[in-house]
């Protein structure tokens, strides 16, 4: 198995390589030459299977230059009953045909821990296949979750530094203690002015800085990243896809080959993309359904074909979906135009220049034959937890909220029955305030952990205790900086000379 860059298909990477790089030299994004098929025999023997025995059974699939033992220990390390209970990844029933994939029972609490948790063992390996001596400097842009996740799941990793940024108003209190607190002496993070398109792009154009990597390489060091722009954060999550079905084989709830619906609130387009490289393989999937709240930039570009960052940027209730440049896309599009580097990268150039893009009208038919957009509004939200809550019992953060009110209306405008998972991605306690709001509880003057036992009291769901434990942990990383400042603090932080 290699890998190609969608800008430049000439490039040719190892997956070792991909992963410990991350990004390819001219900016383009690492993608498989190829999707390795899984017969559905070959999904029904999943469903007997652990969740490590079918992360295995796929990841082997992929990365092919890591021998059995390698993978094993990557898999084995990772997810552990430790960090994630008995069930990494159990599937709820909310009522006949509408299941939920928790992906949030990991040290974060929210779905990136799914694949954080096994990324460094995957860069551990890669580098020291590739680039043995040198220090990896892992550099992020998160819009709340990826941060912590990545933080939690590089601390203290040998040879490795990590660097995250965050806007500074455009996370949760929940998370913005879990990155300011957080521990490990090979850390460090930095809030910008600026929302997270701002903090992507900056992480972006010092990837892609000749002089910063040269920079770097006098000192031994090496970028990568663990944004879902670097493979070994995408691979990880086609797996669960493939758990949740074979869940629901062996429950009863599908037959093999029955096909299912796949609901995702996103963003930055990964964990979406996720399940479309699983169906692919073979995972029988009917549609795709892209959630969106109020910076509905991809329900707009599934309708019309056209992708415009040009709109009004909103702060929403489901701040890690607050995107209006969605990264990931570009593999999608390299995959629907044929492999066409040259095409994906005029589209990238008109997006960065001037705001927007259009995709060809044979593109646009194969994205609506398969994926559909819709929006939630934080009223909608709001007025979403408050009924699943009420009438089905169960409580869900805004980031679930949106993907349920999406999937809802969809199904009434569509009458669609066909079995459907939804991805729940984030713990509701890491939006205490605005779940609160949703049921009608009065927070004024509350503070964030008065908030967490108000939750507590008004739904009798327990708190995760790794979100209580915040409160006695000191900040440690106050810093701010302008948006035009990310490339300083980047050497002040590896304590590098300009």
């Amino acid at each position: 198995m290699v890998y190609q860059s969608t800008r430049n298909n000439q490039v040719i990477a190892t997956a070792a390589e991909a992963i410990a790089t991350g990004i390819s030299a001219e900016g383009g994004l690492f993608v498989p030459s190829e999707f390795p098929p899984m017969t559905l025999s070959e999904i029904a023997e999943l469903a007997p299977l652990s969740y490590n025995g079918r992360a295995k059974v796929i990841l082997s699939k992929f990365l092919t230059d890591f021998s059995k033992e390698e993978l094993s220990d990557c898999v084995d390390s990772a997810y552990t009953v430790e960090k994630f209970g008995a069930d990494p990844t159990p599937v709820v029933t909310l009522e006949d045909g509408e299941h939920i994939l928790e992906l949030w029972h990991g040290p974060t609490c929210a779905f990136k821990d799914m694949a954080l948790q096994i990324l460094p063992h995957l860069m551990r390996v890669s580098v020291a296949k590739k680039v043995p001596g040198k220090e990896i400097v892992i550099l992020v842009a998160t819009s709340g979750d990826t941060g912590k996740a990545a933080l939690e799941g590089f601390k203290d990793a040998p040879h490795t530094r990590i660097l995250v940024f965050y806007p500074e108003n455009g996370v949760s209190p929940m998370q913005k203690l879990q990155m300011t607190t957080q521990e490990g002496e090979n850390v460090a993070v930095c809030a910008i002015r600026g929302n997270f398109d701002d903090a992507q792009t900056g992480v972006k154009t010092i990837f892609t800085d000749p002089a910063v990597k040269g920079k770097l390489a006098e000192h031994d060091m090496l970028f990568s990243s663990a944004n879902s722009i670097n493979w070994g954060r995408l691979v990880p999550q086609i797996v669960y896809y493939f758990s949740a079905y074979a869940d629901l084989l062996k429950e009863g709830k599908v037959k093999v080959g029955d096909p299912i619906n796949v609901v995702v609130p996103t963003g930055n387009f990964g964990n979406i993309l996720a399940a479309y490289y699983a169906n692919k393989m073979g995972l029988p999937v009917n549609k795709f359904i892209c959630a969106s709240n109020s910076n509905n930039v991809l329900t707009d570009f599934f309708k019309t074909g056209e992708y415009d960052r040009r709109r009004e940027f909103y702060a929403t209730t489901s701040p890690s979906m607050d995107i209006l440049i969605s990264s990931n896309l570009e593999r999608l599009l390299y995959d629907l135009t044929g492999c066409d580097d040259q095409a994906v990268s005029g589209m990238m150039n008109e997006l960065k220049e001037n705001g927007h893009y259009r995709v060809p009208d044979a593109v646009k038919k194969r994205l609506q034959a398969q994926f559909v957009g819709g929006f939630s509004t934080d009223d909608e939200v709001a007025e979403t937890i408050r009924d699943t809550f009420e009438n089905r019992g169960y409580l869900l953060d805004t980031h679930t909220a949106v993907a349920v009110r999406v999937y809802e209306n969809y199904r009434k405008e569509t009458g669609d029955k066909t079995p459907t998972v939804i991805a729940s991605t984030a713990n509701p306690y890491k939006f205490s305030a605005s779940v609160l709001s949703a049921l009608g509880a009065d927070v004024t003057g509350a503070d964030e952990f008065e908030k967490v036992a108000l939750l507590q009291q008004h739904t009798g769901v327990q708190a995760p205790a790794s979100l209580l434990s915040l409160k006695e942990k000191k900040v440690r990383f106050p810093q701010v900086c302008d948006r035009e400042g990310q490339q300083a603090v980047v050497y002040e932080m590896l304590k590098i000379e300009d």
